[in-house]
């Protein structure tokens, strides 16, 4: 138990140069970016004249050079504030807290989607590699995983949504419905179907191919050939010896695939209109949004860190050689 909790400490003590780099490094590549807030503003209003112009960009900061103004954004940040939104007119902490548990709803249920079915596929296909089920399988990912996430979304959309009618095209939840426990819960279900299917599918034919390759890779391990020679088979020495161990790179892969799933919904709620972090980003793009922008990031960052933490956790138990080594495992 000390030598996890070692383990974890020591993640922990690294996401600080971590965060650090995604604010000075998203600041800077913001900055070298044409445009402004108040371009944006402007551009949706007419425009005025050089005083206003003056006194918008002495109102939002944006009159200082970026040094100036990335050295008040880290102070900021050291008392918790993330900014202010020039895009909603509120604060950038409210205004993302607001869209995260739709993110993290849409993320969760496809990542456990992708990450079991995967690996239960996986299992399938490894227990008996070359027979006709493997192939199948095998196939059948590959087909998956070459298909793009906002394709496969939007052919979803044109079969159950717009010809069969049996799910709703995009949202949430339904608008204005007034529905509160079981009921509602299941309107968001009903709505979550198809984005989840669309970004879970892709990373579902990952992570089969993963656990397939790894269960016959361990199947020549000398671990396996002495589980035959001790009397061990069938379902036992499938489960409990040979898909434990295909499971670390799975595991392995899930952590690094945080990242990329969280970049996929944003293309995801843009296609099914989900009021997310990735549709607020992109949002925030358009609006040139800088603190938005920054605290869309700075959170999302946060977020696969403690993906990452918890990937570690669950690597530590499935294979406890992990962090047994000494301060420098």
């Amino acid at each position: 138990m000390r030598q996890a909790l070692s383990l974890i400490l020591r993640r922990i003590v690294g996401v600080v140069p971590v965060l650090a780099i995604v604010v000075v490094g998203t600041f800077l590549l913001l900055e070298l970016a044409p445009g402004d807030a108040v371009d944006s503003y402007l551009a949706g209003t007419g425009g005025a004249d050089a005083q206003r112009i003056s006194d918008l960009r002495a109102e939002w900061g944006l009159d200082q050079g970026p040094l100036p103004r990335l050295l008040a954004y880290v102070t900021a940040l050291l008392h918790l504030n993330l900014g202010w939104s020039t895009a909603f007119g509120r604060p950038v902490l409210e205004v993302v807290l607001e869209r995260l548990p739709n993110t993290l709803l849409l993320m969760g249920i496809s990542t456990a989607l992708a990450f079991g079915l995967g690996s239960l596929l996986g299992i399938v296909a490894g227990a008996q590699p070359g027979s006709f089920r493997d192939r199948a399988l095998s196939i059948g990912s590959i087909a998956i995983y070459a298909v793009p996430g906002f394709w496969l979304g939007l052919i979803l959309i044109v079969i159950f949504a717009v010809d069969l009618r049996w799910l709703p095209v995009g949202g949430i939840e339904s608008i204005a419905s007034d529905k509160s426990g079981l009921p509602r819960a299941l309107d968001i279900s009903e709505h979550l179907v198809l984005p989840v299917a669309s970004l879970g599918l892709v990373y579902l034919a990952l992570y089969l191919r993963l656990m397939r390759d790894g269960m016959v890779d361990a199947w020549g391990q000398d671990f396996a050939r002495g589980a035959r020679a001790r009397g061990i088979s069938g379902h036992r020495l499938v489960l409990r010896h040979i898909a434990r161990n295909a499971l670390l790179p799975v595991v392995t892969m899930l952590g690094l695939q945080s990242a990329s799933m969280l970049g996929g919904s944003v293309v995801v709620e843009s296609v099914f209109a989900i009021p997310g972090l990735g549709r607020l980003a992109s949002e925030a793009v358009g609006r040139r949004d800088m603190p938005l922008l920054l605290g869309v990031v700075l959170l999302s960052a946060l977020v696969v860190i403690v993906v990452n933490i918890a990937v570690d956790i669950a690597y530590r138990w499935l294979d406890p050689r992990v962090g047994s080594s000494g301060p420098n495992a």
